[in-house]
């Protein structure tokens, strides 16, 4: 199959006006195959050659201007269109597609539960073609008129308001839109319908899962309707679609997609077992994110891929700020700096980083990589620094220009920068160039300097090259009854670089950059500021500020500047004290899944795991009262995971509930069960035995995570045979087995793996495609054996291997972490 490159998109673009699809979808064949026949109106400026994409199972007929085309001319995915002259044209396509097991074109899913069917379709990137022909570009908008045959006790959604006539769903014609928004769901859903502001508003889910969306629904539909007045108060543009749904569909790759009037967002998301209030906070953004994607993105659309962060960065930005400002998740930008800035950091700190707008993406293939936590939590954060420099009112002005200039067309950066900049006086290209042209990320330390009578002074050492615009915190002591809290005493606004050091008065205890966490950088603290940090981190009164810290320390420890079991020390000092959630569940998770993982050797890691179990039995002790269920969650949740012995949590499982709360629920329970599977303390009959008990798609998930965890040969033989022998597995169902084959307690039983792992995902990723190879890059790496040969396996692969553009991309990730957690590990053998 030919990727399609910039290049070639902008030669089509030249010689292209595509103005109307009409597709027709009969969905009643079978469990294999769908019939897909599509009219395509085009004209061309001049006369010319181009081609047409699809990825088809058969293709049937082809016709161009009433004259028949040769099937057998399609050449992987491209069908070409000789001798065009100049004019209008149409195009008549008539094929059998396959649906798709791994999330990706028109996926179909058989719900173990009831036995009902959905199908739905992500088509991202260049996905479409395996639904129906397209010239398949972003900046190629058009006309889409859809109509979808379905089995009688099924609901077709798509991006319009639709009718049903005898089986057969007819949307209204869509507003001009890029060929990778259309979108269809069909099944039998079970719906939530109103109307807001005359806006027909619907969720929608598997039947299977209706009690769950029903109790939710309030939430959902208030979230929805205060955001979505909200983008009305910010936006001069009216909402620009008929209708606004939002269908919860299985085994979805992504967080959600934005297609236009049909967002799509994994099930998950409707919740079968208890959450805590930060995880609903995250539904909330996604909600959020999805919306702001409507201008973002839909209505502008990028003209080519290099510019997927006007997509991303925006909605990643406006989804944190909006919900910030419209609902009752005030703290959302604590959640961001935890969870989502550190993968920014990481990402851009790895051989793979590329500029938030990069300038030179040549291919589809390569732009699919892109889709990262530098395109999504750098962006949104570089977003963040620009409103704190060039103030929101002038942002928005700015950015309503861009929509006013670009409705339902296509933009550039430079365009974007243009809009911005009839909006300021400032000079919004130099600021482009300064954070968006470039990789990496700076690292900001504070210098003090004493001066007369006791005063001291500040200056910034910045390693890096971008401007910046920060607070930084003085924060004295309390010496009041309380002790061990600190107070604010001022936040200086600094601009970076400095001309000046700045008077700061007498020495304060804390000295914190970036407090407020307003620009994207890493930050350092002098001794006697982290001496403050060591000692009363949890006596700082704002979340926001303990992020910063907590990022800050997670930072030292990834450069090999703060020793690992420092970081734990502090944990279990200040953690128990925390009041956050996503505090709490994000330190919880570095400390476990990278310091008692991969960061100490083998032989620390029992002690690590027993700081972490008294830690959560700390937690869990100080939630007794029912005060904080979601604390105790979050507790019970990660004492699991590090249990070092199966009787405390197999008790638990026999009980059915925790000592004074909470009861297993069917997440919990999976859980438990999987580390009574690493330990060896449960058996194949009770897997068997607790999907009976929950035979649903997420038990389907559990079991197979369990199984693979086994610490039995035949086990593991037979999850490496289901993962890399066969391609029965879903995406969904891979990844579970990939999560459980791996385990540190389990080294040596699976040391002969490391070794196939190589050439078996190569052979994956290239016969099923980017979604699968991600899934194999990303879960089925043995990114526990922390050791050299691990490391020249890997890089032999890259070198020898051939791996696909994806997996290769997961690769160079995942050695680099594994080259960066030797180095850590051997800082402490220094």
């Amino acid at each position: 199959m030919s990727v399609l490159t910039r290049d070639e998109a902008q030669t089509r673009a030249e010689l292209l006006d595509v103005h109307h699809y009409t597709i027709e979808l009969d969905l009643t064949g079978g469990d294999e195959t769908f019939d897909s026949r599509t009219l395509i109106r085009f004209a061309t400026r001049v006369d010319g050659n181009t081609f047409v994409e699809l990825k088809p199972a058969e293709l049937r007929t082809v016709t161009l201007d009433g004259h028949p085309l040769d099937p057998e001319t399609l050449d992987g995915n491209r069908l070409a269109l000789p001798n065009l002259t100049a004019g209008e044209h149409e195009l008549l396509v008539d094929a059998r597609m396959r649906y798709s097991r791994t999330g990706e074109g028109m996926h179909r899913f058989t719900d173990p539960t009831d036995g009902e069917t959905y199908v739905y379709t992500q088509l991202f990137m260049d996905d479409v073609q395996r639904v129906f022909a397209a010239f398949d570009q972003p900046d190629l908008k058009a006309v889409f008129e859809l109509s979808v045959k379905a089995p009688q006790n099924w609901t077709v959604l798509t991006n319009g308001i639709t009718e049903q006539t005898d089986g057969v769903w007819k949307a209204a014609p869509t507003p001009l839109i890029s060929t990778y928004l259309v979108a269809v769901a069909a099944g039998p859903w079970h719906s939530v319908r109103t109307e807001h502001r005359g806006l027909p508003f619907g969720l929608h889910c598997r039947r299977s899962l209706a009690p769950y969306l029903d109790a939710d629904a309030d939430e959902l539909l208030d979230v929805t309707r205060a955001c979505y007045d909200r983008y009305h108060e910010k936006f001069d543009e009216p909402y620009p679609f008929d209708s606004y749904d939002q269908a919860f569909v299985p085994e979805f790759n992504a967080g959600a997609m934005e297609n236009p009037g049909l967002v799509t967002f994994r099930d998950e998301f409707v919740y079968r077992s208890a959450v805590t209030d930060t995880e609903r906070q995250t539904r909330a953004m996604v909600i959020a994110h999805e919306m702001a994607h409507m201008w973002f993105g839909d209505l502008v659309t990028l003209k080519w891929w290099d510019d997927i962060w006007l997509n991303e960065s925006f909605a990643e930005y406006m989804g944190y700020q909006t919900l910030t400002e419209a609902t009752r998740f005030t703290d959302t930008w604590t959640d961001f700096g935890v969870t989502r800035k550190s993968w920014g950091y990481d990402a851009d700190q790895r051989p793979s980083t590329h500029p938030v707008a990069p300038e030179a993406v040549d291919d589809t293939a390569s732009a699919l990589l892109n889709f990262d936590g530098i395109s999504y939590a750098k962006g949104a954060s570089a977003l963040r620094q620009l409103v704190a420099w060039l103030g929101e009112k002038d942002f928005l002005a700015g950015i309503n220009t861009h929509f006013a200039r670009h409705r339902f067309a296509n933009a550039t950066l430079a365009d974007f920068i243009d809009n911005l900049a009839s909006a300021t006086d400032r000079d919004v290209h130099a600021w482009a160039d300064a954070w968006l042209r470039t990789t990496g990320v700076d690292t900001l330390t504070p210098r003090i300097t004493p001066g007369e009578h006791g005063t001291c002074a500040l200056t910034v050492d910045r390693a890096g090259s971008r401007p910046h615009r920060i607070a930084a915190g003085l924060y004295d002591r309390d010496l009041g009854d309380d002790g061990g809290q600190l107070v604010l005493r001022e936040s200086l606004h600094l601009d970076l670089p400095q001309t000046d050091p700045h008077p700061i008065g007498k020495r304060p205890a804390l000295l914190l950059l970036n407090d407020g966490d307003l620009t994207y950088a890493k930050v350092r603290f002098d001794p006697e500021s982290f001496e403050t940090v060591r000692k009363d981190l949890s006596g700082l009164p704002r979340p926001l500020t303990r992020a910063v810290v907590w990022n800050a320390l997670r930072d030292a420890v990834r450069d090999g500047e703060l020793a690992p079991g420092a970081y734990l020390e502090t944990a279990r000092a200040h953690l128990p004290l925390e009041t956050d959630l996503a505090i709490v569940q994000g330190v919880l998770a570095f400390a476990s899944t990278y310091i008692a993982d991969r960061y100490l050797t083998p032989d620390e890691r029992p002690a690590a795991l027993a700081t972490l179990t008294e830690l959560c039995r700390d937690l869990i002790r100080r939630t007794e009262d029912g005060d904080n269920p979601g604390l105790r969650l979050i507790a019970v949740r990660h004492r699991i995971d590090v249990a070092a012995h199966p009787d405390t949590i197999a008790a638990w499982l026999a009980d059915g509930t925790v000592p004074g709360g909470p009861e297993l629920d069917p997440e919990l329970r999976w859980r438990v069960l999987a580390r009574l599977a690493v330990l060896g303390a449960t058996d194949e009959p009770a897997i068997a035995a607790e999907l009976e008990r929950d035979p649903s798609a997420t038990g389907q998930e559990g079991a197979a995570r369990c199984r693979a965890a086994l610490p039995d040969p035949e086990a593991k033989a037979r999850a490496w045979e289901a993962m890399f022998g066969s391609d029965d597995l879903s995406n969904y169902l891979f990844t579970a087995t990939a999560r459980g084959f791996w385990q540190p307690e389990q080294a040596d039983l699976v040391r002969e793996y490391v070794a196939r792992y190589y050439p078996d995902a190569v052979a994956v990723a290239a016969r099923r495609g980017p979604a699968m190879a991600e899934a194999a890059g990303r879960w089925a790496f043995p990114a526990h054996a922390v050791d050299e040969d691990n490391l020249h396996l890997g890089e032999t692969c890259l070198h020898d291997g051939d791996p696909t553009p994806a997996l290769r991309r997961k690769l160079v990730d995942q050695l680099d972490d594994l080259k960066r957690a030797l180095r850590v590990q051997g800082a402490q053998g220094a």
